[in-house]
């Protein structure tokens, strides 16, 4: 019998459990799921028959090497920086490795070696990276099928609360790794436009927007993401003069979360002194200039030139960082005390539904001569809280893969993303199966 380890048992992981289980039973597989909290993982396994749920710490190395030994492939779900512990144990032992992940340097060095064990470590199989590269490459294998010659790539995804369920003047709830959020564009974003470089450090990224318009779904705001330029070469278009990826959120979202940016509140690289007695308002006021004359409200709206009854003013208040509450974390960092806060104010109700959007822009010129643009969209919204749209797009390509590969579908070894044509073709073929396609417009 085969087994799969998967592990961490998050928020993104149910539809990619629930995929391997189905697949256990028609396949006659075993799926192993371990995560530092046994009751999340036992929540997500459910006593199925195919399904087994472990206490696992990737720092626990006996335990670890045990199931990591035991498995045939190992698909990681863990905070990126413990990717390369995981890999480093799938070497040691002759496994395949899945995760939804970048490619991190640690990982990349490990290409030459897993190459000569015959393994797999596929890496950004998950929505962004992971359903961009496969929709992408798809249409950029097609282009240069018909000798067209791309001038221009934008790629832009976001994970918003569908329109229905959306009830609060910051448009946004937490449907990933909440962490990730507040942490989200630091470090210097990197991309071509028609020739130039364009480089954007952290503190200026959140003005720094195009609008993307998405039909029947309305208007975004899009901001850069990471370093777009490493994918020239990725996606085997190093030459092409325009390539952006970027981050989608609801028109005026990045102009209010560039008040915390401005201010030092995701900051993650030092502790705020007595923060657990502090209250909210004192956080904010402790980034602000002292006076005895303004309030916390007068200088924050003079901080950010507008007056105290102001949108953005409003939104922060309704946050509570101009309130009395508490903060009750102890040794807690600017960015800590933030997310603790977002967590109750943005929380994903039971009922609530989320909502993917992801786009590609692509400019090119055919073999005859003609200028086209080409809109690839996709939209999809989640089922509940547990069953969302984000956890479907992250954990389904993961669990197609994974299938694909013990089938023996997939022949590519050593560390790699899904860019290559036997693996994007059979795995968007069986998304489309399962709801998640793209629709397609031509100017």
């Amino acid at each position: 019998m085969k087994k799969i380890l998967l592990i961490g048992a998050g928020r993104s992981s149910y539809s990619l459990i629930q995929y391997l289980l189905n697949c256990a039973m028609r396949e006659d597989w075993e799926l192993i799921v371990g995560d530092m909290n046994l009751v999340l993982a036992q929540e997500k396994v459910k006593n199925h028959p195919k399904g087994k749920a472990i206490q696992f710490d990737i720092n626990q190395a006996e335990i670890a090497d045990k199931e990591i030994a035991e498995a045939e492939v190992v698909i990681s779900l863990l905070p990126p920086f413990l990717h390369s512990k995981v890999a480093q144990a799938c070497l040691k032992f002759h496994k395949h490795l899945i995760t939804a992940s970048y490619v991190s340097p640690e990982i990349k060095a490990m290409n030459s070696e897993a190459k000569s064990k015959g393994l797999l470590f596929l890496n950004e199989i998950g929505l962004d990276p992971g359903i961009d590269h496969l929709s992408a490459m798809q249409i950029i294998d097609r282009l240069k099928a018909e000798e067209a010659k791309i001038s221009a790539f934008r790629s832009y995804t976001g994970g918003l609360v569908a329109p229905e369920y959306d009830n609060n003047p910051w448009h946004y709830k937490f449907t990933w790794n909440p962490r990730n959020v507040v942490l989200a564009g630091q470090g210097t974003a990197k991309y071509i436009i028609n020739g130039q470089y364009k480089y954007v450090p952290y503190h200026r990224l959140f003005s720094h927007l195009e609008q993307v318009s998405i039909t029947g779904h309305g208007e975004f705001e899009g901001y850069p993401n990471r370093d777009s330029l490493t994918y020239r070469e990725v996606y085997g278009i190093a030459h092409i003069p325009t390539l952006l990826r970027g981050t989608l959120r609801s028109k005026g979202f990045c102009q209010s979360w560039n008040v915390f940016v401005q201010l030092g509140m995701t900051d993650d690289s030092y502790v705020i002194e007595n923060s657990e007695n502090m209250t909210y308002r004192e956080f904010t006021n402790s980034f602000l200039q002292y006076s005895k004359t303004y309030l916390v409200e007068e200088k924050l709206a003079m901080l950010l030139g507008v007056t105290p009854n102001h949108e953005l003013i409003k939104k922060i208040e309704w946050l509570g960082l101009l309130g009395h509450e508490r903060i009750g974390l102890p040794q807690a960092t600017p960015a800590q005390i933030l997310q603790h806060l977002l967590e109750k104010k943005w929380k994903l109700e039971a009922d609530d539904k989320d909502m993917i959007v992801m786009q590609h822009i692509f400019e090119y010129e055919t073999l005859q001569g003609e200028k086209k643009k080409l809109f690839s969209s996709l939209v999809v919204k989640g089922e509940n809280k547990q069953e969302t749209a984000m956890a479907k797009t992250v954990g389904l390509p993961l669990g197609i893969a994974t299938k694909l590969l013990l089938h023996g579908k997939i022949s590519l070894r050593g560390v790699l993303i899904p860019v290559q044509a036997e693996i994007y073709v059979p795995v968007l073929e069986e998304l489309a199966q399962l709801g998640i396609q793209f629709s397609e417009e031509y100017q």
